[in-house]
């Protein structure tokens, strides 16, 4: 029996998932598969707790997504005539 276990998902990659007890006992292991075939998931008491990945995967992570303020800056722009159209409509009238 081996303690590595492969997922199979719809349209998705291999999963690799181990338990904290043997991961821990085989984190050689674990370190060369995320470097080699990619995240390394690890769960405890049955529940995914972490994932192991490379460093150029986290690197990777860390630079696809902008600051916030990046994000603010990069929406597009309202040109200077643009003028902002409200519906008229007339507040309900209610009787008291």
């Amino acid at each position: 029996m081996t303690s590595l276990t492969s997922i199979f998902a719809k349209g998705e990659k291999m999963k690799a998932t181990w338990k904290l007890q043997d991961a821990k006992a085989k984190f050689s292991k674990v370190v060369e598969d995320a470097l080699t075939t990619g995240p390394q998931h690890v769960t405890r008491r049955g529940t995914e707790a972490v994932v192991v990945i490379s460093v150029n995967d986290y690197e990777k992570l860390l630079s696809t997504k902008p600051s916030f303020k990046d994000f603010l800056l990069g929406c597009p722009k309202m040109d200077n005539d643009f003028e902002l159209e409200r519906q008229k409509d007339f507040p309900r009238s209610i009787d008291f």
